[in-house]
This record gives C-alpha cells, structure tokens and sequence, in this order.
C-alpha cells in the first residue's frame, strides 16, 4: 500500500495531453516544476543531437539498473533452497518412518538394540546439522538479498520520477512549440507562400515528430520502470516467504524432531528396563512354582513316611509267608530224611543179613 501510494504521488505525464500544462503545474511541487521547465527550456529542437541525446542518460540508468536486477535474479537459486528444504524434510521422514508405525515401532522388535537406534539417530542428526547449516547460510543471503532489492526498490522509484519529469519536459517542449513557433511558422508560410516558410514548417514538424517518438521511447521506458517495481516486491515477497520456512525449520521443525528423539530414546530405555524387570519377575515366578512343587513333593513323602509302620504290613506279610514256606521245607526235608534213614537202616540190616549168611556159608564148607 506505501509503494502504491508513493507511485501514486509520481504525476502521469498522460495528463498534459489531455488536461495540458496548467492542470500538470499544480500537481508538482515547486522544485519539480522548475525542474521540467528549466529542462524543456534548455532542449533544442532544431538540435537533432540534443534531441538524440535527450532522456538518453536517464535511459541508460534504466537500462544498467534492469542488467543489475536481471543479475540479481539470475543468481537466485531458490530450487536449490527448495530442494535443501525437501531433502531435509525427507531426512527426518525417513527416519521416523525407517520401521512401519514410525520409531516407535523399533520397540515392538525386541531384536532391535538401543544401541543400534541411537548410531541411527546420531548418523541422522549429523546430516540435519549439515542441511541446517547450509539453510542458515541461505538465511542470511536472503536478507542480505532483500535489503539490496530494497535498495534496488528505491533506484527504480528514483528512475520512475526521473522519467516522468523528462517526459513531462519533452511533452511541454512539443506543447510550447507547436502553440508558438510552429503556429508562428504556418502562419507566415501561409501569409507569404514561399516555399522556403513552408519548408521551414516541415522541417519544424519532422522535428517535432522525432520528439515526439523520443518522448514515446521514454514512456514505454518508464512503463518497464513501472512494472519493476512490483516484480521487485514479488521477488522480495518470495525471499521473505523462504526465510520464514527456513526459521520455522531451524526453530521448530528441527528441535521437535531432536525432542520426540529423545522421548523415544527414553521411552526405550523404559522399554528395556521393563524387559528387564519382566525377566526377572518370570525367574521370580518360575522358582516359586518349582520350590513349591519341590515343597509339595517333599511334604507329601514325608507324610506318608510318617504314616508307615516300623516295618510295612507287606514286609510282615511276606516275611511270615517265608517264614512258613521255609518250616513247610524244612519238615519235608525231615521228614524225607528220616523216611530215607529208616530205609538205609533196612538196607543195611539186610545186607548185614546178606554178609552174615555168606560168611557162614564160607565157614561151613
């Protein structure tokens, strides 16, 4: 709106073809008043140098201004920025995105150590501190960048005005001429018709005709002076909208992204003492069942042991069982050895019998 304002203030040298010079003499300041006339006063006409010549200095600052702001602008690289934004952006996302659901996934694989997460957030942050650099560097340049378009801004401003008055001097010049000298000049070729007046009248005209194409040569000049003010704005505009991205990357984006690392980095050391409390409470667990079946076993054999007899009733049992088994042969045996002592007994008495008759019968022969 300020810029609109002071172009605004600049008279449109339009006006004194329509409105002529008297209503474009109260819209200028004094200083710029004496300014044109003095300038339309000092421009000879019938100088084809001068009229070569005239505006040509003020033409030649646009002209070495436009070179300047074209460099300027050629050495703008904001895909490079864009593409530092992006890769950083994608720096950030890969990582948080390395496991399906995000890092914090990572925990729900017990394979994957602590210490392999933070080598993996190390190598990221090294890489953002070298992107954040670079962006800082960008940062400063894009200030740098905006105070010479303003700058840059305040040169066309100053060429604009420096135009409008030369245009308005080259208007007024045609303006004075073609109400005085060239009416004076028709009027006497007219009065005397020699050729010589009229000739003069056509060689005043053709001069008021290379004016007048000068005059227009300036205007689109100063049309081009115009339009470059507000591409000088857009170009500032998207400086001023990159270093807000950047700042909010550095200032924002960048330290949540470090915050939520180190949430996570906490939230797997929770994650790992908790395994590690869960093992120990399963040990835990896992000996008081095995003690307590230990204690049962125990108690019930002792229980039992101490509801058994000196000797068991089988023990008794099979002891008296042997016990008679063993009589039952015993009196068997004596019983077939006295069966057989008595049948010995027989035997030998008859064998006695049989020996004794046989020595009698030897000693009766």
């Amino acid at each position: 709106m300020a810029d609109e304002k002071r172009l605004e203030q600049v008279v449109d040298p339009s006006v004194i073809d329509t409105e002529g010079w008297d209503a474009v003499a109260e819209r200028l300041t004094e200083e710029e008043k004496v300014r044109v006339e003095n300038a339309a006063r000092e421009l000879d006409i019938h100088d084809s140098t001068a009229l070569l010549q005239f505006g040509a200095s003020t033409q030649k600052k646009m002209s070495d201004f436009s070179d300047a702001a074209l460099t300027q602008v050629r050495t703008r690289d904001m895909g490079e920025i864009g593409n530092m934004l992006s890769s950083l952006v994608v720096e950030l996302k890969g990582f948080d995105e390395e496991e399906k659901g995000g890092f914090l996934g990572l925990f729900k694989k017990p394979q994957v150590k602590i210490a392999t997460m933070k080598a993996r957030f190390e190598k990221a942050e090294v890489n953002v501190e070298k992107v954040v650099q670079v962006l800082e560097g960008h940062q400063v340049q894009l200030l740098k960048d905006t105070a010479t378009l303003d700058k840059m801004y305040e040169s066309n401003l100053e060429y604009f005005r420096e135009l409008s008055m030369t245009i308005l001097a080259g208007k007024k010049k045609l303006q004075d001429t073609r109400e005085g000298e060239l009416a004076e000049l028709i009027a006497k070729a007219n009065e005397t018709g020699l050729a010589e007046d009229a000739q003069a009248v056509r060689d005043l005209e053709d001069m008021c005709t290379r004016l007048e194409k000068k005059v227009h040569d300036l205007e689109l000049t100063r049309m081009i002076a115009l339009q470059t003010g507000p591409q000088i704005r857009l170009v500032q505009d998207s400086d001023r909208v990159m270093v807000e991205k950047i700042q909010s990357t550095i200032v924002n984006t960048v330290p949540l992204w470090k915050n939520q690392m180190i949430l996570a980095l906490g939230i797997a050391h929770s994650a790992e003492a908790l395994e590690a409390e869960k093992a120990v409470t399963d040990m835990t667990n896992e000996l008081l069942k095995k003690n307590a079946e230990k204690l049962k076993t125990a108690a019930i054999e002792t229980a039992r042991e101490s509801q058994r007899g000196v000797v068991d009733m089988e023990t008794v049992r099979s002891t008296n069982q042997a016990l008679i088994t063993s009589l039952d042969e015993v009196m068997k045996i004596q019983k077939e050895g006295r069966e057989k002592r008595l049948e010995a007994e027989a035997e030998m008495e008859k064998l006695e019998g049989d020996l004794r008759e046989k020595i009698l019968e030897i000693a009766n022969r």
